[in-house]
């Protein structure tokens, strides 16, 4: 059985960390000649400058250092690789932190504001060929509504020259100077693309008619004093003083004319208005209805269609709670 130096046998494990070294004590070697002396005296000046003796590295003790040195070079090799990938991560970081990527709401934005620049561009554009061009301009004039008011005098009032664009007609200052027109009570201007205007008119229609010294004046259902011309059929003269739009009196007799059924409107031969507060209506037939205020006009209507319906002749609605006949 072969022994190490250290006394023990191969793969025998020593708890004694100092079994891995084994001390060589010098060996003087014996012979005639001599040579032991200068042996020691070679040992003796070896163990002079050292100061200790020395020490012979075992096979377990250099293995157990050459793993040691492995595991070493590896975690450095780790580490070194660690190092690199985090200063990889850090530096896609700074990249990422310097040029962050658009977001997609962004980019969906940006399109939308585009797209609504070239429209508002486009838009302009067309809207300014329009105005100064005569692509679209005034070829023909159309008239609606007209009856006794003739074509040529609103033509006459509106002033629209043709072959003038279309942006560039004012057509609230047509309709006003058509509505000016005596007859006319309102008036609209429309444009029609690509080349008419139309002018609709709504005359005034006669509601009472007064004498004057220079003929018969015909008011509508405001007061206004229209036109000088014959009554219609059948319509009813209004007494007042003062007829008009402003005037309380003639407001008053208007507005009793109007709630009146039409059945009963149409044998009114005359209305007259001292005051709003003795209103007296005369039938065609000779009849006569005291009206009074112009207070619960709508009772008073009501009232009065059933009393003619019974002989009489004179029925009082002045108090609709109490209405009367003779």
């Amino acid at each position: 059985m072969v022994t190490e130096p250290d006394g023990t046998t191969p793969g025998e494990v020593r708890d004694d960390p100092r079994a891995d070294t084994a001390v060589t004590e010098p060996i003087a070697a014996a012979g005639p000649s001599g040579d032991d002396t200068g042996g020691d005296d070679a040992s003796t000046a070896e163990q002079g400058q050292t100061g200790e003796p020395d020490v012979v590295e075992g096979p377990r003790r250099r293995a157990r250092r050459e793993r040691a040195e492995r595991r070493e070079v590896q975690e450095r090799a780790v580490a070194i690789e660690q190092a690199r990938r985090e200063a990889k991560r850090l530096a896609r970081g700074h990249a990422g932190a310097a040029t962050p990527p658009v977001p997609r709401g962004a980019v969906r934005g940006l399109k939308l504001v585009l797209v609504s620049l070239l429209l508002i561009v486009a838009t302009t554009a067309v809207g300014l060929i329009l105005y100064f061009t005569p692509v679209m301009s005034a070829r023909s004039i159309i008239v609606t509504g007209i009856g006794a008011v003739t074509r040529d005098e609103v033509l006459d009032a509106a002033q629209v020259r043709l072959r003038t664009p279309l942006l560039q007609i004012d057509t609230d200052g047509i309709a006003d100077r058509v509505a000016a027109i005596r007859r006319v009570a309102s008036a609209r201007v429309q444009r029609q693309y690509p080349s008419a205007l139309r002018i609709t008119v709504v005359e005034r229609v006669a509601l009472v008619v007064k004498d004057f010294p220079d003929g018969p004046h015909l008011f509508d259902r405001d007061g206004v004093d229209f036109a000088t011309a014959p009554p219609p059929p059948a319509l009813p003269y209004i007494d007042v003083d003062n007829p008009g739009p402003t005037d309380p009196a003639t407001k008053a007799a208007l507005a009793v004319l109007t709630a009146l059924r039409p059945e009963i409107a149409a044998q009114v031969g005359r209305i007259a208005a001292p005051s709003v507060a003795s209103i007296k209506l005369t039938l065609a037939d000779g009849r006569t209805v005291i009206w009074g205020t112009n207070e619960r006009t709508e009772e008073k209507a009501e009232k009065l269609a059933a009393l003619l319906t019974q002989p009489g002749r004179t029925y009082d609605v002045s108090s609709p709670d109490l209405p009367t006949l003779k």
